[in-house]
């Protein structure tokens, strides 16, 4: 579904991304495992047409998007679930999950129904401001509004950062129903054990390079991976 070639970004003279590949096939779960400052968050900022590359291309249901709109993009069915919920504090919940369908038209009840059955907190919450909830349930809420966009891919960016380990595990339950119902998955975690487990395939960024690609089970077993990134 998705295709990234040799994208290159850069940040006035430093480059973030150094010719940087990948793909994420249809009912995949594809991981981007990578420390603080590798160009993750970069990479998924370019697929979201948010930053636009010097050079490479990306693909989408093989159609060209590499300088397409953002908001074009998401209509196409890519959804980025950022780093940080970045949730609206002073809109209510209602209001927040409601922001995720901005780009459709038509009645929300069955795109409603099926987020308050993964997150059922929210639906108890849904007329408080989306700044009175705790981290665990902020995480709840921007994955809610994404859902709404109803997504061809979703992208999320550190969906455990900052959790406690029995939030990370909701969430993760969540993303997995979410993945079983068909959409396709980019994850990018600096927790390489959580998003190893949950993958399908992954990749490393190091630097703004892919230095290790391959199923996950393949990169569990990688000595270099468990020294770099398991404490092995």
């Amino acid at each position: 579904m998705l295709d990234v070639k040799d994208l290159v970004i850069s940040y006035g003279k430093a480059k973030a991304l150094k010719g940087v590949s990948l793909s994420v096939g249809d009912g995949e779960i594809v991981a981007l495992i990578g420390n603080n400052g590798a160009g993750k968050t970069t990479l998924l900022n370019a697929i979201s047409g948010l930053l636009k590359p010097e050079s490479g291309a990306i693909a989408f249901e093989d159609r060209p998007i590499t300088h397409a709109h953002s908001e074009t993009i998401v209509k196409r069915g890519i959804v980025q679930v950022p780093e940080g919920r970045q949730i609206f504090p002073n809109l209510t919940v209602r209001e927040n999950i409601r922001m995720g369908a901005f780009v459709r038209k038509g009645d929300l009840s069955a795109d409603l129904d099926r987020v308050f059955a993964l997150f059922p907190r929210l639906k108890e919450r849904l007329d408080q401001p989306g700044g009175t909830l705790s981290g665990g349930e902020q995480q709840m809420l921007a994955l809610a509004r994404g859902m709404m966009a109803r997504p061809k891919l979703l992208m999320l960016d550190e969906p455990s950062l900052g959790l406690a380990p029995v939030l990370v595990d909701h969430i993760y339950d969540a993303i997995l129903e979410i993945h079983k119902t068909g959409t396709p998955v980019l994850l990018v975690e600096q927790n390489a054990f959580l998003a190893l487990n949950t993958a399908n395939r992954a990749y490393v960024l190091e630097t703004g390079r892919i230095v290790a690609s391959g199923a996950s089970t393949a990169l569990l077993a990688s000595a270099e991976v468990q020294k770099a990134y398991l404490g092995g």
